[in-house]
């Protein structure tokens, strides 16, 4: 491991080097800056790891050379205390090497589907749309709504929103599935308390190299936007439903009253389905991962539950309840995404401890 750390630190110290050079333009700058901010944690985490080996080494020389019954006892405290840091910093460089998802640095395609429930299903939707979206303003990304048709009493049967900044992918990549809330619905005149449930899937956005769609497989055809009705329903044909012909994927946008908007609105939400459907069928257990976590939008197939009664929020893969609801949905889901990110870690170390 350490042959290939010192690779990664000198390649460190190169970019470095190259970063200090006059002439480059913003293009190249970007680009390198990003790979150095991709190794910087290994390389300090290393760079750390050496000191304390170094330190080891002269505390043993101490402790094997000092007649000085004092300070022999000092080396010694020394050394143990040398060999604790050593643990620790070792598994730490673990995790810094562990195989990192080339995703984790993209932006994301959001989309928020209402599942079971009905009108109450919908109105969920656009609460967890308004939690991305405090989420995001928390995070410091951008949101943009690209796509949604609402319903009846103002919730969404299905939003796609758009969130570009740092990291988005790695932060969010674990929302992916039914997410079930318990609730009293405002239609419910006995006060009983309804189950919904509603899907979340994350997309990684694709780049423009990686995802290149022939013209002739896109079937674009334009209508009228539909929605619950009033002066926000286009009186023109600005809707675009677009599909993809070979795998049959199928998008559409409405929000926008361009149709040149909706239409490049579309072809971004169609590339991330077609690279998201390429990405799954490398890789059948990334796939199957997939299919068990968002499935068919059935409260039972459940990742998470919001129970409103209760003030509580559990996630289930990780039994975690907190009982703070009304934060949590105001966007402060920081806590729940560090425990989803550790466990998965953890899980990701025992493979990779496995093979050795």
């Amino acid at each position: 491991m350490f042959e290939k750390l010192d690779v990664v630190d000198k390649r460190y110290v190169d970019l470095e080097v190259i970063m200090s050079k006059e002439g480059l333009d913003g293009r190249e700058i970007a680009r390198l800056s990003k790979e150095r901010a991709a190794i910087e944690d290994i390389v300090i985490a290393y760079r750390e790891h050496k000191a304390l080996l170094k330190a080891q080494v002269e505390a043993k020389e101490l402790l094997n050379t000092e007649t000085d019954t004092e300070l022999k006892a000092l080396a010694k405290e020394e050394l143990d205390q040398l060999e604790k840091s050593l643990q620790a910093s070792s598994d730490k460089l673990i995790q810094l090497t562990l195989p990192r998802d080339p995703n984790d640095d993209k932006n994301v395609i959001l989309e928020i589907r209402a599942g079971t429930g009905g009108e109450e299903a919908a109105l969920f939707a656009a609460d967890l749309l308004r939690m991305y979206i405090r989420l995001a303003n928390r995070s410091g990304w951008k949101t943009e709504v690209l796509s949604s048709t609402s319903s009846e009493k103002g919730g969404f049967k299905e939003v796609i929103l758009s969130i570009e900044g740092q990291k988005v992918y790695s932060r969010l990549k674990f929302e992916s599935g039914a997410h079930r809330v318990q609730r009293v619905p405002e239609t419910e005149a006995q006060g009983r308390v309804h189950t919904s449930a509603v899907t979340v899937a994350i997309l990684p956005e694709a780049d423009e190299v990686e995802i290149d769609i022939n013209p002739a497989d896109l079937e674009i055809s334009l209508c009228r936007a539909s929605g619950a009705g009033g002066q926000h329903v286009n009186k023109t044909d600005s809707a675009v439903r677009m599909v993809h012909k070979p795998t049959g994927i199928v998008v559409e946008c409405q929000d926008e009253r361009s149709q040149h908007k909706n239409r490049d609105r579309a072809l971004k939400v169609m590339k991330a389905k077609l690279y998201d459907k390429a990405r799954s069928e490398q890789d059948a257990a990334i796939s199957a991962e997939r299919r068990s976590q968002v499935g068919s939008g059935d409260r039972s197939e459940k990742i998470r539950t919001y129970n409103f009664p209760q003030s509580r929020v559990t996630d289930h893969r990780i039994n975690m309840t907190l009982y703070r609801l009304d934060t949590i949905m105001d966007g402060d889901i920081g806590e729940i995404l560090d425990g989803l990110a550790a466990y998965f870690q953890a899980e990701l170390l025992k493979k990779e401890l496995a093979k050795k």
